[in-house]
């Protein structure tokens, strides 16, 4: 296993490289997978136990995004329509932020703070794919700072 830090500018990041031979035949044939973990610019000296989002070769794993503003520790304004579109606004800084897109996006996740509010998250949700990713949604007892909603994405870099 090779183990290589890297910082790039403002995005930290550490890279594995995880070499896997395979046993299995006469081949010899060698895959290589690269894993970087990555840190949003701003975030990197906030001491959060996770990872921004986690790129495995071209697939970019986002952690759950809530609708904080900016800089901020305050949610968006505007119940669970002003935090969804601020939480997809959130998503889409990080995609780019990690060379991928909206239109990259082919998982999400919801979690919501009250299923009832379903309708009125997705009113707002569906502007920001022009392709409309798989997608679960789901109730939630309790989400990070009293947030309606938390969405959770993967994407694809190319």
């Amino acid at each position: 296993m090779k183990h290589v830090l890297v910082l790039l500018g403002s995005l930290s990041l550490f890279a594995c490289e995880i070499d896997v031979n395979s046993d299995a035949g006469e081949s010899g044939a060698s895959m290589t997978q690269k894993v970087e973990w990555l840190a949003a610019p701003g975030t990197e000296d906030m001491n959060f136990p996770f990872s921004s989002a986690v790129r495995v070769d071209d697939i970019l794993y986002l952690s759950g995004s809530i609708g904080l503003v900016p800089g901020t520790r305050n949610l968006a304004e505007g119940g669970i329509q002003g935090e969804t579109r601020q939480t997809l606004e959130n998503i889409s800084q990080t995609l780019e932020n990690f060379g991928s897109s909206m239109d990259k996006v082919v998982k999400c996740t919801v979690f919501l703070a009250d299923m009832s509010e379903w309708s009125a998250m997705n009113e707002i949700y569906t502007t920001f794919f022009v392709n409309k990713p798989a997608r679960s949604a789901l109730g939630s007892n309790g989400l990070a700072l009293d947030a309606r909603v938390e969405i959770e994405c993967i994407a694809v870099i190319y």
